[in-house]
């Protein structure tokens, strides 16, 4: 199956949406937006309006006792506005290192993934530490804080960092990759389209697009058709009647593999006799494709014709199961026949 791009989705409408633009904004976006608050930020304090609102939003009417501290209407904008120029400028740096990254071409697709994950990780939470201080909020606070991430992740983040971790972990052994083509439990077979630090984005063979989570991969059994190299084997079975010359059969189905352009030279295809069966004589080749990525029932579907071609025109005959049913007569029952019979003329008289 040729490679594909994944469409993007269409983008969704709504709050949900709205939000995650001002949280997280592209980079264009976010660079006009920045450019915007803090020149609008430097007006204010260049004609003096600044303190005028810190004067009247710091009244005691809009001022709230909370234990020992005083929260303010002007402390809750500036921490706002604060916290969005922050975000704003984490966003501009983490598309930039993004695309920086991308464009190293000496280390591998997962590899640039995985640096490029640290390197977001390591923004936002420099961001946080930046705008927790700029704030004016002690650090030493969020002790009891941690605290209650620590339980919350211990129960109900449980999935979300068990597949966080997993993502990493996969990124960082290499062992599922972008193009892969990959076989999970449940015979679903498949490429894969797209790392994430949640799930993994699989194109199936049917055209469907699965997300899979990052624990499956690392707690269940996975085969990858494509880890050291795209060569993989193909099993065709093949039975003749008894009556066929079995070393032209073994030299027709060799032949048959030989003939297909996918079929790999090295190793050479082999055929082997395995069973004398009650109807036939059957014979297995193995024969193997260099690149697995172009399809394997395809290269299996034309040698089988191929075989078919063959056998029809050097006579050999490819058996259908038959049993031959064998009459005894017992012992009195042409007696019994006899004695039916004649009570059969004593009633028509």
């Amino acid at each position: 199956m040729p490679d594909k791009k994944i469409s993007k989705k269409k983008q969704m409408k709504g709050p949900k949406a709205f939000w995650g633009k001002v949280l997280k904004p592209g980079l264009l976006s976010a660079n006009i937006l920045l450019v915007l608050m803090i020149g609008g930020i430097f007006v204010m304090s260049h004609f003096g309006i600044t303190p005028q609102i810190k004067e009247v939003f710091s009244k005691p009417q809009y001022t709230y006792q909370i234990g020992d501290s005083e929260i303010t209407a002007y402390l809750v904008m500036k921490s706002i506005i604060t916290a969005i120029i922050i975000f704003w400028l984490a966003a501009i740096l983490s598309a930039f290192g993004e695309r920086r990254i991308g464009k190293i071409s000496r280390i591998r697709a997962s590899s640039r993934v995985l640096f490029t994950k640290i390197f977001q990780i390591a923004i936002y939470i420099i961001a946080f530490l930046i705008g927790m201080d700029v704030i004016g909020i002690d650090l030493t606070t969020l002790t009891v804080f941690s605290g209650a991430v620590g339980i919350g992740l211990g129960f109900g983040l449980q999935k979300i960092a068990s597949n966080f971790i997993s993502g990493l972990i996969l990124l960082m052994e290499r062992a599922i990759e972008v193009g892969d083509l990959i076989e999970l439990d449940g015979n679903t077979t498949g490429f894969v389209r797209k790392n994430s630090a949640r799930h993994t984005l699989i194109e199936t063979l049917e055209g469907r697009e699965i997300m899979v989570p990052n624990e499956d991969f690392i707690t269940n059994r996975v085969i990858n058709w494509t880890y050291s190299n795209t060569k993989a084997r193909i099993d065709v079975a093949v039975g003749v009647s008894y009556n066929s010359d079995l070393e032209l059969v073994q030299r027709l189905i060799t032949e048959a593999a030989l003939e297909h352009p996918l079929c790999s030279k090295d190793p050479a295809p082999n055929c082997f006799l395995r069973n004398f069966n009650s109807s036939s004589v059957d014979f297995l080749l193995l024969f193997w494709v260099d690149d697995v990525t172009k399809g394997r029932w395809m290269p299996q579907s034309e040698v089988m014709f191929t075989i078919w071609k063959k056998f029809k025109e050097n006579g050999v005959e490819i058996p259908f199961p038959q049993q031959d049913l064998h009459l005894v007569s017992a012992p009195g029952l042409n007696l019994v026949k006899n004695e039916n019979i004649g009570q059969d003329e004593i009633d028509d008289a």
